[in-house]
């Protein structure tokens, strides 16, 4: 293989080593993927998915079986009431938005308690740019609170945060583009029990983006109301060319549908044209692709740590999320590593990535990874602003394999650039 031939010893030795921490955590991981593909298979047989079900629909898309059971199928595998499966939604952002704008009124107020948002969510929420039909623009209210120096939720704080008109909590599972670590089960859990206990009236939301999956229990099936994400992310098993999905409590559920489309019309419509086996199949496979990004980000965090940078999270740390955090220090060593995991790529190998101005985000940002489906990082890719402290964030992994190529290439081209040791 051309790009593991006569690599310097520096990441010769990272390689051998991260190799043999994921071996040693192989056991603990392969136990959980095998419980989520039991999970799957069993959503799957129960509902009687036939060949009929994954056939499209054209037009309004009246009478879709197989988006129906599509629905019913993603409902019992994250544990709700109810799911809406849809390939119009054109993002995970955009499905978000659909739950927000779905619950909330003018005159509510929510609370972000996991801190800032993800860049792309700031300007739904009214954040940033003007006149654009945020929720501020409608008169909905909105504060944050921040994780603690541990990331931990500031329940302290609640009091002095939650008004007469709060309506929604809101949740960002995995880090964004922060340096923090991403919220687990056991930490959804506890938020679930203490507001439970003292504002049962709030609706609990959780931005579950990068996060379906990777543990045994999903946060609807501990207490959650209401949940978000991409289908081009883990639930899209690297088939799914498109869309995104809403699960939870079915009067929520309900009220997102009537934003998706109209009121009135909600979920009852909407053609599922040529991608409805695609969502199928590729939900069906989603478990192992998890599995293997998990892996690909348990060698990543061990590679570069060996390398002498920091990473979030540990490599020896639980998973929650597919993301894996690399403190490059620089603006050099982000673009050249971007530019060195790239060349990893299968499709656009020979494109170099550079800093440019992205839809939704203040900052520059760069992208890799050369993707089958546009922007899939279920797939394999990397990211990040350029802002101090210079932090590339990977995502997703079709293959574990295919992840450790891509770092061996992206740490070549730090080395090339005497920007590695």
């Amino acid at each position: 293989m051309f790009f593991l031939d006569n690599l310097p010893d520096s990441i010769l030795k990272a390689k051998l080593h991260a190799e043999s921490v994921l071996q040693q955590q192989e056991p603990r991981l392969l136990e959980i993927m095998e419980y989520n593909h039991a999970k799957v298979l069993q959503a799957f047989q129960d509902e009687k998915v036939t060949s009929y079900h994954l056939q499209g629909s054209t037009g309004y898309g009246l009478g879709d079986s197989g988006r129906e059971v599509l629905d019913r199928v993603m409902a019992k595998i994250l544990g709700a009431e109810a799911a809406l499966v849809r390939g119009q939604f054109v993002s995970g952002t955009h499905a978000i938005a659909a739950a927000l704008y779905g619950v909330l009124r003018p005159g509510d107020h929510f609370i972000s308690v996991t801190g800032d948002p993800y860049d792309t969510l700031e300007e739904v929420i009214g954040l940033r740019g003007q006149d654009q039909g945020s929720l501020m623009d409608f008169g909905v209210g909105y504060d944050v609170i921040p994780l603690d120096h541990d990331g931990k939720i500031q329940y302290p704080l609640f009091e002095k945060f939650i008004k007469p008109n709060t309506k929604m909590l809101i949740v960002q599972r995995s880090r964004g583009y922060a340096w923090r670590n991403s919220l687990d089960i056991a930490g959804i859990t506890e938020l679930v029990n203490f507001v439970r206990a003292h504002y049962p009236h709030l609706v609990i939301f959780v931005d579950n983006c990068y996060g379906e999956l990777v543990e045994k229990l999903e946060p609807t099936e501990v207490g959650v109301d209401l949940i978000a994400g991409s289908l081009i992310k883990n639930l899209g098993g690297s088939l799914a060319p498109t869309g995104g999905y809403i699960a939870g409590r079915k009067d929520l559920v309900d009220k997102a549908t009537y934003r998706l489309t109209a009121p009135g019309i909600g979920g009852e419509v909407g053609a599922t044209l040529e991608w409805q086996r695609l969502f199928y199949q590729g939900l069906f496979l989603s478990p192992l692709t998890v599995a293997e990004a998990i892996r690909g980000s348990v060698f990543s965090a061990a590679f570069w740590q060996a390398l002498g940078f920091e990473v979030n999270p540990l490599p020896e740390a639980p998973r929650t999320d597919l993301i894996q955090a690399v403190k490059l220090g620089s603006r050099e060593s982000m673009i050249a590593f971007c530019q060195g995991l790239q060349k990893g790529s299968p499709i656009d190998s020979f494109v170099l990535p550079i800093p440019s101005g992205m839809p939704g985000y203040e900052d520059e940002v760069i992208m890799a990874g050369g993707t089958f489906i546009q922007g899939a990082t279920s797939e394999f890719s990397a990211d990040g602003p350029l802002r101090e402290p210079y932090i590339a964030y990977q995502q997703g992994g079709i293959s574990m394999t295919y992840v450790k190529f891509g770092n061996i290439l992206a740490a070549k081209k730090l080395w090339e650039q005497q920007l590695l040791k």
